[in-house]
């Protein structure tokens, strides 16, 4: 036997040794499976007050679980409104967050019992500017959202209106669950793409005239895809994904949010379409797109994705008490921020 100094020996892989984990793993995928193919079935079977009740009460089941979540919905909250609200506020709009996104994932199933008949019992739509959606069904565009409302029951809303997007999402580690989401997002004409060559595949889209649907509220690592944008009066680093696919294929940027009602319905504002020139500078776009989402989130606060940290990074060297505790000093963040001052 070779022993070698320093070198740990490892135990013998035996077909013994990794079968027990494979079982559990294969035994977990199945009920996941089971369970949220059940959902699916189930769900959209159920009246509309009862998906509205189950939301609320699986929203604060969730709220008194997460201890994590609602520390950095507190955080959160301080910080972007600057200590003025109060402690009932803050529980209560961390309450509604958590709702909001139970009644969103909820929504996702319940939605499979709309069509093209009905869907508009359920939703009424305002636009700023309605020549500007008329245009984009001649060119294409891309349509931005940001966590807050319901965005995956705007995105199937706008399928049954003939703008099928193209929208790219995660997938799970059990496929099947993969396939099962695919199906729910596409069930209105939407076609759902891996994040893997996602930008060459929105790109392939649009160029035939196709519409790309993007969520641009993610707090991303700063690099060549990212920007420093003022959010809540703190500096954030998001994805400019939506700014570049429309700069560089001549397309508008359309923005809107979806803002759920207490009747189980909800209200879609359109607002304007922004269509970037060749020269027009990122970081001003990006921000332009995100300062109508602010002004909506600052007045219906319980609709945003609070429990998410969306500033995980300090522009500076030093610890600054006005970014939340879980934000951290990072030099490629530092050096965004720095460049984009110039």
């Amino acid at each position: 036997m070779d022993v070698r100094l320093g070198t740990a020996i490892p135990a013998p892989v035996t077909p013994f040794s990794i079968r027990p984990t494979a079982k559990v793993k294969k035994l977990r995928y199945f009920f996941e499976t089971a369970l949220v193919a059940f959902a699916a079935w189930l769900l959209p079977r159920l009246p509309r007050w009862f998906i509205m009740a189950l939301a609320r009460g699986v929203g604060r089941i969730a709220y008194l679980a997460d201890s994590r979540g609602r520390r950095t919905a507190r955080q959160n909250l301080r910080a972007a409104f600057r200590g003025t609200l109060s402690h009932a506020d803050v529980r209560r709009i961390t309450i509604g967050s958590y709702q909001n996104f139970a009644r969103t994932f909820l929504d996702l199933f319940w939605a499979q019992a709309l069509t093209q008949e009905n869907w508009q019992k359920h939703v009424s739509i305002r636009m700023d500017d309605p020549e500007a959606e008329t245009k984009a069904r001649e060119t294409g565009a891309v349509w931005v959202t940001p966590h807050f409302g319901n965005f995956e029951f705007v995105s199937l809303i706008w399928g049954f209106r003939k703008v099928p997007f193209t929208v790219v999402a995660q997938d799970f580690k059990n496929p099947e669950l993969t396939l099962i989401f695919k199906r729910l997002r596409e069930h209105s004409g939407h076609t759902v793409i891996s994040q893997e060559s996602a930008m060459l595949k929105l790109m392939k889209a649009l160029k035939r005239q196709g519409h790309a649907g993007l969520l641009t509220d993610l707090n991303i690592k700063p690099g060549r895809a990212a920007t420093v944008i003022e959010c809540f009066g703190m500096k954030t680093c998001v994805p400019t994904l939506h700014v570049e696919l429309a700069r560089r294929l001549g397309l508008s940027i359309i923005t809107g949010v979806c803002q759920p009602a207490s009747d189980g319905t909800y209200q879609v504002q359109i607002f304007e379409a922004i269509r970037p020139q060749p020269d027009d500078d990122t970081q001003a776009l990006t921000q332009r797109v995100w300062d109508h989402f602010e002004k909506a989130i600052r007045a219906y606060p319980e609709g945003w994705l609070w429990m998410y940290k969306h500033w995980r990074y300090l522009p500076g060297t030093e610890r600054d008490p006005a970014y939340p505790d879980y934000a951290n000093r990072y030099e490629p963040f530092r050096k965004l921020v720095e460049g984009e001052g110039k």
